[in-house]
């Protein structure tokens, strides 16, 4: 075998183990009669059918895949989730809206519409550690995120300007195109695939194509509010009263 035909057959054989398929599984997929044994062998050469059909389906670079390239994944897609809208206060300063878990359902579909944030509750953060970047509220529903996250605690999110940025020890709010769901991330082999994962051990891991991303948000802090945050001004109040528990909450993360 020359040297060129090993270093394909060692990184189709490497990719293969890497994607977590047996040899006839792989073949299966990339329309490969039987299992993919010959070419890993160095028995039978990689044909153009496979090399396109691994593009399709997993964006392998091909002059990776032939020694030419160091660069195994090519950009699934030019998945953007950053804000797609930020609200500003009358001094033209941006402040944070509040996203309670009533109007996360409606979140997804007007997640470009600037009327529909008015409605929703917006305070400026008096603090320093929340400047100079884009951040949001976000309530939570549920319990896939016990014992850190309780339904009806509050989640205070910094906006995602991409997925390079995805921390696997973070969690976020991730918007998809019908959901809000705060998970923490976990990238695969494929670029254009996430898994989301619960705290929640009764919640398994699940994918979602990136191309289904709208909005990413990872999470900076919490806050629990009490019955009496039920109206705009209840939560304003209860906003300012939990800023010093939280500024103490951010100076003991930071040191």
């Amino acid at each position: 075998m020359n040297e060129d035909m090993e270093v394909v057959t060692k990184r189709f054989t490497d990719l293969r183990r890497e994607l977590g398929y047996t040899q006839s599984d792989f073949a299966s997929l990339l329309g490969i009669s039987n299992t993919t044994a010959d070419i890993e062998r160095g028995r039978t050469k990689l044909s153009g059918k496979v090399v396109a059909e691994l593009l399709k389906q997993f964006k392998i670079n091909p002059l990776w895949l032939f020694g030419e390239s160091t660069q195994k994944y090519l950009s699934a897609t030019n998945v953007s989730v950053i804000p797609k809208v930020v609200t500003v206060n009358s001094s033209e300063n941006e402040n944070m809206v509040m996203v309670n878990a009533k109007a996360a359902a409606g979140y997804p579909q007007n997640i470009q519409d600037t009327s529909w944030y008015r409605q929703l509750p917006a305070f400026d953060m008096p603090l320093p550690e929340f400047r100079n970047a884009t951040y949001r509220g976000f309530q939570i529903e549920g319990d896939s995120m016990l014992p850190n996250l309780r339904p009806g605690e509050w989640v205070l999110a910094k906006a995602v300007e991409g997925l390079k940025d995805i921390n696997p020890n973070k969690i976020y709010v991730v918007v998809l195109e019908d959901a809000v769901l705060v998970k923490k991330i976990e990238k695969s082999p494929d670029p254009s695939i996430i898994s989301l994962i619960s705290l929640n051990e009764n919640y398994p891991p699940y994918s979602v194509k990136t191309e289904q991303l709208q909005e990413l948000w990872q999470v900076s802090s919490k806050i629990t509010f009490g019955v009496d945050a039920t109206s705009e001004k209840g939560l304003l109040k209860q906003l300012q009263e939990s800023m010093d528990e939280l500024k103490n909450q951010l100076k003991k993360v930071n040191t």
